[in-house]
């Protein structure tokens, strides 16, 4: 090997040694809600990949070939944990020994709400109260809470800037930018909610509870007990008697399943039909979609809520 491309070899290898030592560690995110958070921590830094796009619903998920082979790739992998996403408990169980799984639910500082049970969240014959196939335990739709969403933050600082030391000081500074962000948003909301805080409504299914406890929003309801189940006709004809005997103003449907069974039970009631939406399906992946997302559910809360 001459002088000339000895040289050339190693400045070659140099480069591609400066290269990795630069690059961004590849991240998978299940919801959109979750990578919205990440994203804005990796801002400048890289993008992380999202699992479950547009309309899909985390509750029925199945993965293509190309989403488990990023899983498998992955250095990191952030979700909210079992009880919401249960597709992803078994390719993660298989790559444990290689690949990190933070489960944002348990971060620190995350308050965790019980499954509400009995009364309207339950049936009449009801042994149990299930929700998502899981049984009795927590609520997991703990991302609509923009207090839980900054003590999630504060975790994905944590784990990408001990992952990623090269791009420590970016995660720390975008990490503070976006809390600050997050601080104001729950001001914000704070104050467009007021008006509707007496208003009785119905929801679809029972994924709202971190936001109603937030904002002491009054939800006295839900027209299914499980996303992935259709409610016998003994629980339409119950939640179908909730709406008239509480003069409830407005039942809302979600994007990611039918709304039919909110135009059966809304007949005849003097109800409205709203839609409420908790993974914004609509807006696109990005670092602004959390921000979207709990906008627009004020938004359509106060829409359908609101007025005579």
């Amino acid at each position: 090997m001459t002088g000339l491309k000895w040289l050339q070899r190693v400045l070659g290898l140099l480069l591609l040694w400066s290269l990795a030592a630069f690059a961004e560690p590849p991240v998978v995110v299940s919801i959109k809600p979750l990578h919205s958070l990440v994203a804005g921590v990796m801002q400048g830094v890289g993008e992380p990949t999202l699992l479950v796009q547009g309309g899909a619903s985390p509750h029925d998920y199945s993965l293509r070939p190309s989403e488990v082979r990023a899983i498998n790739n992955a250095a990191v992998v952030f979700w909210i944990g079992p009880e919401l996403e249960g597709f992803l408990g078994k390719p993660l169980d298989n790559v444990k020994a290689k690949v990190r799984a933070v489960a944002l639910a348990t971060a620190p500082g995350v308050e965790r709400l019980s499954l509400r049970a009995g009364g309207a969240w339950q049936a009449a014959d009801a042994h149990a109260h299930e929700s998502h196939g899981q049984g009795a335990g927590y609520d997991p739709h703990s991302w609509l809470d923009p207090v839980n969403a900054i003590a999630m933050v504060r975790q994905i600082v944590a784990v990408l800037a001990e992952i990623d030391a090269t791009h420590r000081t970016d995660y720390r500074q975008n990490g503070e930018r976006l809390i600050g962000r997050l601080e104001q948003l729950n001001q914000q909301l704070t104050q467009t909610l007021i008006p509707i805080k007496d208003q009785a409504y119905v929801v679809f299914h029972d994924a709202y509870q971190y936001f109603e406890r937030r904002y002491g929003l009054h939800s006295v309801g839900s027209v299914v007990l499980n996303p992935e189940q259709r409610p016998g006709a003994k629980r339409v004809s119950e939640i179908q008697a909730r709406i008239r005997d509480l003069k409830v103003r407005c039942v809302f449907s979600e994007p990611q399943f039918q709304p039919t069974l909110v135009e059966i039970v809304i007949a005849g009631s003097g109800a409205r039909r709203g839609v409420l939406d908790p993974l914004g399906a609509e807006f696109p992946a990005g670092s602004e979609a959390y921000f979207m997302l709990l906008r627009r559910l004020a938004a359509d809360l106060t829409g359908c809520l609101g007025g005579a």
